[in-house]
C-alpha cells in the first residue's frame, strides 16, 4: 500500500510547482534580500523532482525499512515542511502566497496519507518513522523560518 501511495508523489509535487512557479520568485525576492533568479528556482525544482522520482523508484524496487525511511524523510522535507512554510507565510503576509493552495489541498492530505501508510506498513519502527519526519523536515523548517521571519535563507 505504501509503495502505491508513493507513486503519486511526483504528480503532487508537479501540481504544487505549477501553482507556485508563475509568481514565487517575485514573492520570494520581495521578502529576502539575497533573492533568487528564475533559473535557480527552476533548477532547484527540477532537482527536487528528480530526487522525488529516484526516491519513489528506490522504494518501488526495494520495499525495505530503509527505503520507507528515505521516502518519509524526503517527503517530510519536500511536502510537509514546505506546506508549513506556505501556511506560515500566508498567515504572516495576510494574503495568498504562491503555492499555498496546493500546499493545503494536496501536500498536507497527501503527506498525512503517506505517513499513516508508512506506520501501518510496519516495515520500520514507529520511532524511526517519526525520526525520519523530524530529521527530514528540519532543513526546510529552518529555511522557511528564515525566509518568513528573518528575510534571509538557509540555502
Amino acid at each position: 500500500m505504501f509503495s502505491r501511495v508513493l507513486l503519486f508523489a511526483p504528480l503532487v509535487f508537479i501540481c504544487h510547482f505549477l501553482e507556485e512557479s508563475p509568481e514565487f520568485v517575485s514573492w520570494f525576492n520581495a521578502h529576502v534580500a539575497r533573492g533568487i533568479t528564475s533559473g535557480l528556482f527552476w533548477q532547484v525544482n527540477v532537482s527536487a523532482l528528480f530526487i522525488t522520482v529516484t526516491v519513489v523508484g528506490i522504494e518501488w524496487f526495494a520495499r525495505s525499512a530503509l527505503s520507507l525511511i528515505l521516502a518519509v524523510a524526503w517527503l517530510s522535507f519536500l511536502m510537509l515542511a514546505n506546506a508549513v512554510f506556505h501556511v506560515a507565510a500566508g498567515i504572516v503576509d495576510g494574503q495568498y502566497v504562491p503555492g499555498l493552495v496546493t500546499a493545503i489541498l494536496l501536500y498536507i492530505p497527501y503527506y498525512a496519507w503517506l505517513f499513516t501508510g508508512a506506520i501501518r506498513s510496519k516495515r520500520s519502527r514507529i520511532t524511526a518513522v517519526f525520526l525520519a519526519l523530524g530529521v527530514g523536515s528540519l532543513p526546510m523548517l529552518v529555511h522557511g523560518y528564515l525566509i518568513v521571519f528573518r528575510g534571509s535563507r538557509l540555502f
